[in-house]
């Protein structure tokens, strides 16, 4: 039986404040709290966050004392060894280790989320499941899905799974990206199997021990940001594996995938929300000493804005953290579309309170924290976060991957909704919060007709209108954060609907100028230039600039065979 989501819900044209309200309890019980407390103390004792940045390494020592304290079996059941707690305790885990370091947050979702964990636990058989996942206690995982030629197209693939006569496969091929790759004891690896006799073929998922002979990291990729980060190319040639470490069956390697990616997707959100709380802080603080015409320069309205709008919005993605994490707790709801949502909304705010912090900052903002603290002034990494938060609109789903997404889930369903006379009633309890809920109805029954609209207009080819639905989902999104924070800020009461109100009025001039532009814009004449500039037309406005890019192929070929780099796989003592 199909579970209701709130997320296409809202797509249709529908406020289902029920499926959200009352907010399910957040689960953290005795242990739960004492972890958090043990970890919070091991990241402010142990983790030396200037250090990771100086050197581009987490030390061995920081990676051993994550897993003596469970960090890397949050919410792997007991039965398997971990310490099977909640997803809102490891998205609180998450915003701790993140902004203890970046690349601590990444280490461990990608272990985590997208890693060996959560495809063992939704496709494994139970031999695998008690056979591997007490090794991901300790051990490191990797999920390897992206080739030099892959983007958000699985369809290229070409790391192939040949079967072998002994009923196993060999695997060859490339990955690149892969996260925790350089250090992982075990790698999901995505591969095509051909069609056999033995089966139907088609993408699969496979577990590889990175120690197997024929697995080699060929490199160690560097970053704008995330310095820390492990994560490289994996080169296959010939890697034996056995048929018992297939995940499902042939074929289902896509459903892996997506279901993997489907689980970890507040992550990213976690993470950013972390971001935006830090943000706040030091927008406030630095806002009431520096002083400029005899007052602070949060009491300019200037400056008074940008803290205005980092306040709503760091409260507007803790919600949609809260309200999303909780109902995937409660295994109620499908939450699918409003993770999507969420991670989309969070990476795009997060990102602009990182620019709006850094001008609050001026100078100092673009300075690093080394050299402020050097010349005797607090050393505050803005220009850190500001590299660091920038990749969260690219990987995991590039925002405008998820809004195609997100918008061609919307346009499966064909029925235009129905005019509604009767006026939205809010429930009850939700107070000054009840308008901006009238709000969200009004507006998402108006966001249907205009993907009805749309159909009509453009018929099967409005799936190629990217601009138009991408401005769909950016408006669904802002509804959906909205929704979140008024159920959030009243499960909290005080203070926090002051919050919620604030970003629910912001968000409401958003959604006017998105709304705006989804018939009044220049998409035709842009789309008409942009063919013009591919096609060479304007290649005179280049001229009179050098090109400091460093020669090569604009996408690598790797070829296949052997691996003719040395291994730089890091094996961390365990």
């Amino acid at each position: 039986m199909s579970r209701p989501s709130f997320g296409s819900e809202l797509l249709r044209g529908k406020l289902r404040v029920d499926l959200l309200d009352p907010l399910p309890d957040a689960g953290l019980d005795a242990d739960a709290e004492a972890f958090l407390a043990r970890l919070r103390a091991f990241c402010t004792d142990k983790v030396d966050g200037r250090l990771i940045e100086r050197e581009d390494r987490i030390p061995d020592e920081v990676v051993d004392g994550l897993r003596d304290i469970g960090a890397f079996a949050i919410k792997l059941p007991r039965e398997y060894g971990g310490l099977g707690l909640s997803g809102v305790c490891y998205h609180r885990a998450l915003m701790i280790v993140s902004t203890a370091h970046s690349s601590l947050g990444e280490l461990l979702a990608a272990h985590q989320a997208i890693g060996l964990i959560q495809p063992l636990r939704l496709f494994g058989d139970d031999a695998q499941r008690r056979e591997l996942l007490p090794r991901c206690v300790r051990e490191i995982s990797a999920f390897a899905l992206t080739e030099p030629d892959i983007g958000n197209d699985p369809f290229r693939m070409r790391t192939t799974a040949t079967p072998t006569d002994d009923g196993g496969y060999r695997l060859d091929g490339v990955k690149l990206w892969t996260t925790n790759g350089t250090i992982a004891d075990l790698i999901v690896v995505m591969a095509l199997v051909p069609p056999s006799d033995r089966g139907p073929g088609g993408m699969s998922a496979f577990v590889v021990e990175a120690a197997a002979p024929g697995v080699t990291v060929e490199h160690r990729s560097s970053f704008l940001g995330l310095r820390g980060l492990e994560n490289g190319v994996v080169r296959l040639h010939r890697v034996v594996v056995p048929a018992s470490r297939r995940i499902g069956p042939e074929g289902q390697g896509l459903q892996v995938a997506l279901a993997a990616q489907d689980t970890g997707r507040l992550s990213m959100p976690a993470v950013c929300a972390a971001a935006a709380k830090w943000s706040l802080r030091i927008a406030r603080e630095w806002s009431g000493v520096r002083v400029q015409w005899d007052r602070p320069i949060g009491e300019h309205e200037a400056v008074a804005g940008k803290i205005a709008y980092i306040a709503a919005t760091a409260f507007a993605l803790e919600a949609m953290v809260e309200v999303s994490g909780r109902h995937a707790d409660a295994g109620l709801l499908d939450t699918h579309t409003e993770a999507e949502l969420a991670k989309l909304f969070a990476s795009e705010q997060a990102w602009r309170i990182a620019d709006e912090l850094m001008q609050i900052r001026g100078g100092r903002g673009y300075e690093t924290a080394e050299s402020a603290a050097a010349r005797g002034e607090r050393g505050v990494p803005v220009e850190q976060l500001f590299r660091d938060l920038r990749i969260g609109r690219i990987f995991d789903g590039s925002s405008e991957v998820l809004r195609v997404f997100v918008g061609t889930d919307a346009l499966a369903d064909e029925e235009r909704p129905a005019d509604r006379s009767t006026p939205f009633v809010p429930p009850p309890g939700f107070g000054v919060l009840a308008g901006h809920l009238a709000f969200v109805d009004a507006t998402s029954a108006e966001l249907a007709g205009h993907l009805a609209d749309g159909r009509e207009r453009w018929g099967e080819a409005v799936a190629e209108r990217q601009l138009f639905l991408g401005r769909v989902v950016d408006v669904a999104a802002e509804l959906y954060a909205t929704t979140a924070c008024c159920v959030y800020a009243r499960a909290l009461g005080g203070t926090a609907v002051e919050l919620a109100d604030a970003f629910c009025r912001q968000s409401r001039q958003r959604v006017a100028e998105l709304c705006r532009r989804l018939w009044t814009n220049t998409d035709h004449d842009d789309v008409a230039v942009a063919r013009r500039v591919l096609g060479g037309s304007f290649t005179w406005l280049e001229e009179g600039v050098l090109d400091a890019s460093i020669e090569g192929p604009w996408i690598a070929e790797p070829a296949p065979g052997p691996a003719t780099r040395p291994n730089l796989h890091r094996t961390i003592r365990r």
